[in-house]
C-alpha cells in the first residue's frame, strides 16, 4: 500500500517591496493566530498558588487541554534527566502542529521539584529521604517542563500571568491595515516632494 503526500503549496520568498509594504503570504492568518495565542487565560482555568502568595498558575491538565484543543497533534520529548542539588531536574521539547501549515514545531522547556526529605530534616540529607520522593518529583518536574515551554508558545499558556509588566498583541491582527495606511501616508508625502 503506498501512502500519499500531502503537497503543500510552495510559499514563495517575499519581495522587500512586499515585505514592507505588508503584503506578505499568510501574514493576516498568522497574526490572527498571534493574537489568539496571546489572549490572557480565563481566570476559570487559573488557581492561586498554595505557597506563594499573589501567584497563580495554570495546573498541568489545563496546558495539555489547550494544546490538544489549540494543535489537536502534539507530543512531549524528553531531553534530560538529571539531580541537581536536592532537586529533579527535566528537560523536554514540546512538539505541535501548526495550525496553519501543518507543519511541526517545537519549544523546548525546563522544569525542577525538589526530592522531599522527612520533617524537620536537611534539604541535602540523603538518610532522610522520604522513600517515594523521587517518584513525585520526577513527573512534577516534567509538568513543570511542559509549562515552561507551552507559556513560550504564547500568553494563553500562562507567559505573563505574574509578570508586572505585561505587553498587549491584540493590534497584530490590524498591522497589514496599519502598514497599508504608512504607505498610503508615505506614498502622498513622495508625491508632494516630486511637485
Amino acid at each position: 500500500m503506498s501512502e500519499e503526500k500531502k503537497n503543500l503549496p510552495a510559499r514563495p520568498i517575499p519581495t522587500y517591496e512586499e515585505l514592507v509594504s505588508g503584503n506578505l503570504p499568510a501574514k493576516t492568518e498568522q497574526n490572527k493566530l498571534n493574537v489568539l495565542l496571546n489572549r490572557d487565560p480565563s481566570e476559570k482555568w487559573l488557581k492561586k498558588h498554595p505557597l506563594a502568595a499573589k501567584v497563580r498558575y495554570m495546573p498541568i491538565e489545563i496546558v495539555e487541554w489547550l494544546l490538544t484543543r489549540l494543535f489537536l497533534k502534539w507530543n512531549v520529548e524528553i531531553k534530560s534527566t538529571q539531580v541537581i542539588a536536592n532537586s529533579v531536574v527535566v528537560t523536554v521539547r514540546l512538539h505541535y502542529q501548526d495550525i496553519l501549515s501543518d507543519e511541526m514545531l517545537w519549544q523546548d522547556g525546563i522544569g525542577a521539584a525538589p526530592i522531599q526529605t522527612k520533617s524537620k530534616a536537611a534539604a541535602t540529607d540523603w538518610n532522610e529521604v522520604l522513600t517515594d520522593a523521587v517518584m513525585k518529583a520526577a513527573p512534577a518536574a516534567e509538568s513543570y517542563a511542559v509549562k515552561d515551554a507551552a507559556e513560550k508558545i504564547g500568553k494563553i499558556f500562562g507567559k505573563d500571568m505574574n509578570r508586572a509588566d505585561k505587553l498587549v498583541y491584540d493590534d497584530l491582527a490590524n498591522i497589514p491595515e496599519k502598514e497599508k495606511k504608512h504607505e498610503d501616508l508615505f506614498n502622498e508625502e513622495s508625491n508632494t516632494e516630486k511637485q
